[in-house]
């Protein structure tokens, strides 16, 4: 396998306060049974998939309740054993409201026949490991929810040489890749390389950033057996976003407007690695993942193993609770996450943190008029001009905002850190990309 350059560095980026400290050196717990979970039906980024049982209808941990609702989209499957109940709503991340199928536990958590291991995948078919990836619900699960298998089907005109394993963690407070590189070690190289093997690639590098020395330790210590290479990454934010981690890699750019597989690369996450491992090797489907619960507030912080559809009120209470009165409650790290409204909104399979914050750490800002001083453009690691972008959309010259290549805009929210003025950036370009697209929409209809 040939080395990858020198590590670059990416243009911009800031260095916030990463609080990882709370939580990075207390090893993972397994979360209790609960008795009842409330599994969202819509976890992926592309169409929901569809529920197929019926209230009262007894399932099995593992056991298929919801069919994908087409190509870009992935299956749901019980948390545990036992009848479900009704089908309820609750809030989504983003501020929606979802439909969620209730799951109420037998207590025995019995698995369901459903997917057969396939051993040794090392001599199986491509097709058939990919067919797994999304039998098995697995999607991106740093965050952005995209259906793995789609990623795994680069158009034949994309010739694709090079797999990069997301491991920077880049973002403050969360700590669960760390830990699951560390306690899973093998799970995640081996992922990777069934995720290679489906590629039909040999090249394969993990990116970690620095501040994890002991995750660079023990994957690179097992490595070598599946011809993986460890890249250690300077610590700076946004350093495991898509684009910049592949520039920092390979030293290759993705062009405005283009894709990883543009540049002959595909990006997957460590926990995505870890959860393809399992349900090729074990048979068993995405129903659990690491989470971070910490902040300040939280008794103790630290990882833990949640089912898919746990209340976030049942999580906090497993982390003992809070010693003060939160001001915010995050999805997420405090850079990219979402601020909830409410505590009813549940683990989904790509609640990479639960992030509690007190008030002298949010703090209330008034924004105030763009000042000009250029500390936006200067951290933009997508080279934008942050500020005038932001007065295009209050002016809602949402034309001349695309035109100024805001939907190559990531939300890193790396502007918003650094603006003295409180400037709202990341809401401003929210907003004129839903307003854009919305307009790409309506054309396409006419």
């Amino acid at each position: 396998m040939s080395l990858p350059p020198h590590v670059a560095r990416f243009t911009g980026g800031i260095h916030p306060m990463d609080g990882k400290g709370l939580s990075n050196g207390i090893t993972a717990r397994t979360a209790p049974l609960l008795e009842k979970y409330l599994v969202p039906l819509h976890q992926n980024i592309g169409a929901p998939p569809k529920l197929t049982v019926t209230k009262g209808e007894l399932v099995k941990k593992g056991q298929r309740i919801a069919e994908p609702g087409g190509f870009v989209s992935v299956p749901l499957h019980a948390p545990t054993s036992g009848t479900v109940g009704n089908l309820t709503e609750v809030p989504g991340v983003a501020g929606n409201t979802l439909q969620a199928v209730e799951i109420i536990s037998d207590g025995k958590d019995e698995w369901g026949s459903g997917l057969d291991p396939i051993v040794p995948w090392q001599e199986a078919d491509r097709k058939v490991l990919k067919q797994r990836v999304a039998d098995g619900g697995i999607i991106g699960m740093g965050g952005a929810a995209f259906p793995a298998h789609v990623k795994l089907s680069p158009p034949p005109e994309k010739t694709i040489d090079t797999l990069i394993v997301n491991g920077a963690e880049c973002e403050p407070y969360l700590t669960a890749d760390h830990r699951l590189m560390l306690e899973r070690t093998e799970a995640v190289l081996e992922g990777a390389a069934i995720a290679a093997r489906i590629l039909d690639v040999d090249r394969i590098f993990i990116g970690i950033e620095e501040n994890k020395p002991d995750a660079i330790a023990a994957m690179k210590k097992a490595a070598d057996a599946y011809g993986i290479q460890i890249v250690p990454l300077p610590v700076r934010y946004p350093q495991g976003a898509e684009k910049q981690l592949i520039f920092a890699v390979t030293g290759r750019a993705v062009a405005t407007g283009g894709l990883p597989m543009d540049v002959g690369c595909v990006v997957q996450n460590a926990g995505t690695c870890a959860a393809i491992r399992d349900a090729v090797v074990e048979g068993h489907p995405l129903i659990e993942r690491y989470t971070s619960v910490t902040g300040t507030p939280v008794v103790h912080p630290g990882t833990w193993i949640f089912r898919i559809g746990t209340p976030v009120k049942e999580a906090l209470k497993l982390a003992g609770g809070v010693r003060e009165q939160p001001a915010k409650l995050i999805l997420g790290g405090p850079m990219m996450g979402f601020a909830q409204s409410s505590m009813d909104v549940t683990v989904t399979k790509n609640t990479s943190g639960i992030l509690l914050l007190t008030g002298r750490e949010t703090g209330r800002y008034l924004s105030s008029p763009c000042i000009r001083c250029g500390r936006c453009v200067s951290v933009c690691p997508m080279r934008l001009l942050p500020g005038p972008i932001s007065v295009m959309v209050e002016c809602e010259n949402y034309a001349l905002a695309e035109h100024n290549f805001v939907m190559d805009c990531m939300e890193c929210g790396a502007c918003t850190f650094v603006c003295p003025a409180k400037r709202p950036l990341v809401q401003h370009f929210r907003r004129a990309k839903a307003e854009i697209n919305a307009i790409r929409r309506a054309r396409k209809k006419h």
